[in-house]
């Protein structure tokens, strides 16, 4: 008797977003598009939190907003719980909405300073006319304390609080539904060193007591190590690797993903040998105009013809790292590559 695979919470498939770019006169005719996103294939699983990194502009934050539909996508599939959500209409997304919650960038803009803090996170509770036992104010109170807020700030405005107190207040209004999916944009890229470490510290408590699942994008390769059970590599609107975090952190197998890697700092003794500092040369090219193959190829020291000519898909490694995906011609490991079982079909 076969074992079948569980659906995945999330799971996307060749998800696209292309800005129109317009020109002429009347500025209506469209001359070009930034490829954004260019055919991302990932699953989360119930209670999973995969990291999501790579350089500025690379997609990052337009990949969560397409995941929580506030933009719509170009091309591609997105399913949550086995259903078709890419194009739903507003009333379609309704019984969704509430499972799947954001986290936003800025602490300081993502809060309406003429709201205090009790009507900001029962907001989403009025929207979705959720009447929680004991009322929405008890509810506000004990989703504060969760936080490690006092619940007496009930009645207190945005301009009080500090940039980490802001962010959890952010992280209460994005609890207040009891979600299943949390989309994390850089929660914590806009605080203090000293204040990232306890946002982090209670994302993940919370993970692990409400068992959510994250899709958490940031920057900080140290932060999503720390968070994150499985990371993905974005580089200018493409996956180019995704792997188990130890896997990933200890044989990275694509050139950037190495290249990205020497670049954090590491405290190591003397005597013990530090990872090669890999300096990559040139700029990001415009995702108006990529580069044709692969993405990465005029800025990597491996790059052949081949690279121009041919665009590399996700494949997977031979032997004992399952789930190991690359897109390179020329990967760090020499082992035999093969197309994954779970995309063949695609």
């Amino acid at each position: 008797m076969s074992s079948t695979t569980p659906t995945p919470l999330l799971d996307v498939s060749g998800l696209t977003k292309h800005f129109p770019i317009m020109g002429g006169f009347p500025f209506k005719r469209k001359i070009g598009a930034v490829q954004a996103v260019d055919g991302l294939d990932f699953t989360v699983a119930e209670g999973e939190s995969l990291g999501l990194v790579g350089e500025s502009g690379c997609g990052k934050s337009t990949t969560g907003r397409l995941i929580t539909r506030l933009l719509e996508p170009t091309g591609g599939k997105i399913s949550y719980r086995g259903q078709d959500i890419t194009h739903a209409s507003r009333k379609e997304l309704a019984p969704v909405r509430s499972e799947i919650q954001m986290i936003f960038q800025d602490p300081y803009a993502s809060l309406n300073p003429r709201q205090t803090v009790g009507k900001i996170i029962s907001g989403p509770m009025e929207v979705n006319d959720i009447n929680p036992a004991g009322g929405r104010e008890a509810r506000v109170r004990e989703l504060l304390e969760t936080v490690g807020l006092n619940p007496e700030h009930y009645n207190r405005f945005p301009h009080e609080f500090s940039g980490g107190q802001r962010q959890r207040i952010g992280v209460a209004r994005a609890l207040a539904l009891d979600p299943k999916l949390i989309v994390a944009d850089e929660p914590v890229s806009a605080l203090d060193v000293s204040i990232q470490a306890q946002v982090v510290n209670l994302l993940q408590k919370l993970q692990k007591e409400l068992n959510i699942a994250f899709l958490f994008i940031a920057h900080d390769l140290a932060v999503v190590r720390h968070f994150s059970q499985r990371v993905a590599v974005m580089y200018l609107g493409r996956i180019v690797e995704i792997a188990d975090r130890e896997d990933l952190y200890g044989n990275p197998r694509h050139p950037y993903t190495k290249a990205l890697l020497s670049a954090v700092p590491e405290a190591t003794p003397d005597d013990v040998p530090r990872r090669e500092r890999i300096l990559l040369t040139g700029d990001v090219p415009s995702p108006v105009n990529p580069p044709s193959g692969c993405r990465f190829r005029t800025r990597c020291w491996k790059a052949t013809d081949k690279c121009a000519t041919d665009d590399p898909p996700l494949l997977q490694l031979d032997g004992n790292r399952d789930g190991h995906l690359t897109a390179c011609h020329y990967p760090e490991d020499s082992a035999q590559l093969t197309v994954p079982a779970a995309r063949k079909s695609l």
